[in-house]
């Protein structure tokens, strides 16, 4: 009997978990299928040292199974950094569902699901992301505790979009501060790529402030209606990052900022609501540095979101969340200083206070 000869494909798929590039000491990853349904889902759980791991379930209909553990992987680890800079007690999780959140969603695939995070007791706590609404959340509810932003009727914070879109807001005007002098960004340029719920509020917060906003967005039905609401100028071209503008805010899917990018990217200032924009945190924050441009991370301001859910695990109301989501603008300024006195990117400098805070607290229950 003779060993099957796997091709260089095949041994790629042959790796581990534990050797995926994007796999950064995860505690826990849990597979779930269930056949009746049609649910495939992957929850990862990043870190709990700080608490439970709360972020956002996802539906996206993934080329591959590969690509959505990739995706789990990296969006985890953000949340628990996201947490962790923002001074919320609570660690990084997050679940994706495969699938097209327009077709294949259904009730019952919802609760399957729900009853899959129940069965981990409390360790991972989801919530609404890409593909999801509240009222996913509310069926995700009726068969476990376990979820948050659920409807405000049935005593939840709702829908954590608005807040979101606030926080990058707030780390939009420090970021714009440090870079040009003010924060007012009446005159500025302002591309929003990727216009849902979060990326239209975003929109509708700099137009108020008189700023010009360009908006990009593969549906064609939200460019007319959000341009015809705001105002907002279309972009329907290839290449939108070659297109001048003062800030670049990337409200869509991860890694924009590659090496096909980058070299072409105008903004001064790079401030969205995406997770993991950089595709390659060091050599793309490194290459930011390098360019003078104010990169203003990630999981630092858009951390609104999480503020807003966490308000129903600790009881506290809109005004603290207001409160807490309007303090990114401060955290902002202070990580965009130590970065340049400390001559390192601001990825690094948010990265360190956030990995600071985990080990600090991990000292503490030894």
């Amino acid at each position: 009997m003779t060993a099957d000869i796997l091709t260089p494909q095949e041994l790629k798929k042959a790796d581990p978990v534990f050797g995926q590039h994007s796999f950064n000491d995860h505690e826990q990853i849990v597979f779930c299928n269930d056949k009746d349904t049609g649910l495939k889902a992957i929850i990862g759980i990043h870190n709990t040292v700080l608490g439970p791991a709360l972020g956002g379930t996802r539906m996206w209909n993934y080329a591959t199974e590969w690509d959505a553990l990739n995706d789990v992987l990296r969006l985890s680890r953000g949340m628990s950094f996201k947490s962790a800079i923002t001074g919320l007690n609570l660690g990084g999780g997050k679940a994706v569902i495969i699938g097209d959140a327009k077709t294949q969603k259904t009730p019952e695939l919802m609760k399957r699901f729900g009853e899959f995070v129940h069965s981990l007791s409390g360790k991972y706590i989801t919530a609404e992301d890409v593909g999801m609404e509240t009222a996913d959340m509310d069926l995700v509810r009726e068969v476990t505790p376990y979820v948050t932003g659920i409807s405000e009727s049935k005593g939840g914070a709702g829908n954590p979009s608005p807040i979101t879109a606030y926080g990058v807001f707030m780390g939009m005007k420090a970021a714009s501060k440090h870079a040009f002098g003010s924060d007012n960004l009446e005159g500025r340029t302002v591309v929003v790529q990727g216009i849902g719920h979060v990326g239209e509020v975003l929109v509708e917060h700099i137009t108020n402030e008189g700023g010009k906003v360009i908006i990009s967005d593969i549906n064609e039905a939200r460019l007319e209606e959000v341009s015809k609401k705001y105002g907002a100028e279309i972009y329907r071209g290839n290449d939108v990052y070659s297109i001048p503008m003062d800030i670049y805010a990337p409200c869509a899917l991860g890694a924009t900022i590659n090496d096909n990018t980058i070299q072409k990217l105008q903004a001064k200032v790079i401030a969205g609501a995406a997770n993991n924009q950089l595709k390659d945190e060091n050599l793309h924050g490194a290459q930011l540095q390098q360019r003078g441009v104010v990169y203003a991370p990630d999981f630092l301001i858009n951390a609104g979101g999480i503020i807003n859910v966490y308000a129903e695990l600790e009881n506290y109301g809109k005004q603290e969340i207001i409160r807490k989501t309007e303090n990114i603008y401060d955290t902002t300024l202070e990580i965009l200083r130590t970065a340049e006195t400390g001559s390192i990117t601001t990825h690094q400098a948010a990265l360190k206070v956030a990995v600071e805070r985990i080990e600090a607290r991990k000292n503490q229950n030894k």
